[in-house]
């Protein structure tokens, strides 16, 4: 391709959501991969676009709130390009309550979230027993129902955006030779670019958290996604629905399951009973990149010109990726800088 605007390292989510919003913006963009695209964290198999509970108010939810309400114009956006389904939905969520404490507690945030998201999505309490046989188990009988969470299936988003940004002319490479430096370089690496961050800076600016998740051969349709009991379990289109996740700082093989998957999809079928006897399709393991401050690092690297680095999604970079994307390519193609503090590169320094 002739000259690009923008390099990007990386073809994880972070790197592939930047280069879409740039191209749209009329930028020639060039990704490189070592691997494949999506052959990391954003490989996996679970797509649960979550929100922070509506309390304690702070930029970083806020950020979090605007994106997840941006991503269903921005995935089916995509998706029509590509001419692929990314699996996205808004289909909320359903989370059960233990205790009479925690029947209060989410009593208040049902007031909170009135006000804190702006009348946008809601945060219910409601009766197990109205939702039937996907009911979670709940000790109290009571479940929160919020209609903000949404969820993706990677595999089908990452394919959705391979096919997007070719469609618009952007050039995504792999191996394991590099592109030659042209225009803004943007790394979005993934916990090894925080690991070679950390390294360069001579201080641990981010690591890597293994996680590991299944796939399980049942039909829920359209039905909310679940959390009880520390598991995650995500109906998608396709007649599966995903459970997980583990959250290993350390590990030995960081690609590998074992028997901590195993306890996640026991406890999954414990907590969902209809879900018994369901076959597993597929297993995951993988290292989701974490910043210092868990917040996405996102921004120009200190001392430096036109170079960037988006990288720290954690477990959020899904849901955080619409809001991420444009505010970077506002950053690298405009020059305008409306970067949270908590998320600038410095504040894990």
């Amino acid at each position: 391709m002739a000259m690009a605007d923008v390099t990007i390292f990386g073809a994880g989510i972070a790197g592939m959501t930047l280069a879409w919003t740039c191209l749209q913006r009329g930028a020639k963009v060039q990704i490189w991969d070592k691997r494949a695209p999506g052959a990391g964290a954003s490989g996996g198999l679970v797509g649960a676009l979550a929100p922070h509970v509506p309390e304690q108010w702070i930029p970083k939810k806020a950020f979090q709130l605007e994106s997840l309400l941006m991503a269903e114009p921005f995935w089916t956006e995509i998706g029509g390009a590509a001419g692929k389904d990314p699996g996205y939905s808004r289909s909320g969520r359903l989370q059960a309550i233990a205790d009479g404490a925690g029947l209060l507690l989410a009593r208040s945030r049902h007031e909170n979230a009135k006000v804190l998201w702006e009348g946008k999505a809601r945060w219910d309490v409601v009766q197990a027993a109205q939702v039937g046989s996907w009911a979670p188990r709940s000790e109290s009988g009571w479940l929160v129902h919020d209609t903000l969470t949404a969820r993706l299936n990677p595999r089908l988003a990452c394919a959705a955006l391979v096919a997007a940004i070719e469609s618009e002319g952007g050039q995504i490479l792999t191996g394991n030779t590099p592109p030659d430096l042209e225009g803004k370089i943007v790394y979005a690496t993934g916990y090894e670019g925080l690991l070679e961050f950390s390294e360069a800076m001579g201080r641990e600016v981010g690591n890597g958290v293994k996680g590991q998740g299944a796939l399980l051969k049942y039909d829920a349709g359209n039905a909310p996604q679940l959390f009880a009991e520390g598991v995650h379990v995500v109906p998608h289109s396709n007649g599966t629905v995903a459970v997980g996740s583990t959250s290993e700082r350390y590990y030995d093989t960081p690609d590998v399951v074992d028997e901590q998957l195993d306890a996640v999809i026991e406890k999954a079928m414990q907590v969902v009973p209809v879900l018994q006897g369901a076959e597993v399709v597929d297993r995951w393991a993988g290292v989701r990149p974490r910043a210092k401050t868990r917040a996405p690092m996102i921004g120009p690297v200190p001392d430096t010109k036109d170079v960037f680095i988006s990288n720290g999604g954690f477990k959020i970079g899904f849901g955080m990726a619409p809001k991420v994307a444009t505010i970077m390519a506002d950053l690298i193609l405009d020059g305008i800088d409306t970067i949270p503090d908590d998320f600038r590169v410095e504040a894990s320094l």
